[in-house]
């Protein structure tokens, strides 16, 4: 039976990707020798390191002064990276959800954090909008798609400071403007890479500017310096990273991208919006694009555990939401085909006359 993942993480890479890792495991680059036991140091491995961070600049459009950095830790450890690193006397943030309050917390414990505006008294059903954001800030931090609760900010925001973002689970899902960002990070595993790898993309000029020591494995300039290669990098996720980036720029690059994302929510929100069953639980005009969550109308509550058994019947995967919350999460990342969009839609309407 065929599957449709709908994981929201680690979640579906491409065939493509899977399929060369796959390769490289048994025999990587012609030495005869597996990606899992290759020399990081080796000039097969820093063809596939180098050739990754020209494809993050090119299709993200990076401008001179910005380096790619893969670092190990999730991006709960740049939770605490961004403060130690920029954080002189008070930062920004906006709460989001889970993990823009997680980075708030961690902030707190390197200065002064004003949340600027913050949508948990909702339930986080909506992004905020807005806010004023005070002169003298030294970043603004946000965490532009979030997946728990199926919010997204699909635009780079005007602020009168430099601007942080974690595009964990919605980087190279649309154009940005990275020039108004000190930095950007994402973990792998939505859009990229199996979990293992943080991708970094910091402004060089930015770092430095703090009073504090900084452990070295906690400096940007590190890790700058030493091209990710300070310490043993994650090296079966960076290779991984870079045929997901390589399928990225063949299939026609970020505004492709977007074009895929946009068309596949767009189905799914219909067929939301259309049934007397399911109801979506973001604010429409904050809905996100890969996380598209929704639960049972009141009257069909007592059928929710029904219809996730009738899905996995059926081979889809990954639809439970998130424990916090409940319901239903359709995780409709870039490697996410459109046939598997369709083939849930199809699920819920027969889910439904069934039960009509």
């Amino acid at each position: 039976m065929k599957k449709h993942n709908f994981s929201a993480g680690p979640s579906i890479l491409s065939d493509f990707a899977v399929n060369n890792t796959i390769d490289a495991i048994r025999d990587f680059a012609g030495t005869g020798v597996s990606l899992l036991s290759i020399s990081h140091r080796s000039k097969e491995f820093q063809a596939v390191i180098d050739e990754a961070g020209a494809l993050v600049k090119e299709l993200l459009s990076v401008p001179e002064g910005y380096s790619v950095l893969w670092l190990g830790g999730g991006a709960s450890m740049q939770f605490a990276m961004i403060p130690y690193n920029f954080l002189r006397s008070r930062a920004g943030y906006l709460d989001t959800g889970t993990w823009a309050h997680n980075a708030i917390k961690e902030a707190r414990l390197f200065g002064d954090v004003d949340v600027l505006a913050s949508s948990e008294s909702a339930g986080y059903t909506f992004y905020p909008h807005g806010y004023a954001v005070p002169e003298g800030l030294d970043y603004l931090h946000i965490t532009t798609n979030n997946t728990i609760y199926g919010t997204e900010l699909r635009e780079d925001p005007d602020a009168p400071c430099p601007l942080i973002a974690d595009m964990s689970s919605d980087i190279f899902s649309r154009p940005v403007d990275v020039a108004r960002y000190d930095a950007i990070y994402a973990g792998a595993q939505k859009n990229l890479a199996p979990a293992g790898v943080t991708l970094v993309i910091v402004k060089e000029e930015a770092l430095g500017r703090v009073d504090r020591a900084i452990p070295t494995m906690l400096d940007y300039r590190t890790h700058v310096k030493k091209g990710s290669m300070f310490n043993t990098p994650p090296v079966l996720p960076i290779f991984t990273a870079l045929q997901t980036l390589r399928y990225y720029k063949e299939i026609g690059g970020i505004h492709q991208l977007q074009s895929r994302a946009e068309l596949k929510a767009a189905r799914l929100y219909e067929a939301i919006d259309s049934s007397a069953m399911f109801e979506g639980t973001a604010r429409m005009e904050d809905r996100s694009l890969m996380n598209v969550t929704f639960v049972m109308a009141p009257p069909f509550k007592e059928l929710e555990k029904d219809f996730i058994d009738f899905c996995s019947q059926r081979g889809i995967m990954g639809i439970k939401g998130h424990r916090s919350v409940g319901g239903f999460r359709a995780s409709l990342y870039n490697a996410l085909p459109m046939e598997s969009v369709d083939f849930l839609v199809e699920a819920m309407h027969d889910f439904e006359s069934k039960h009509k």
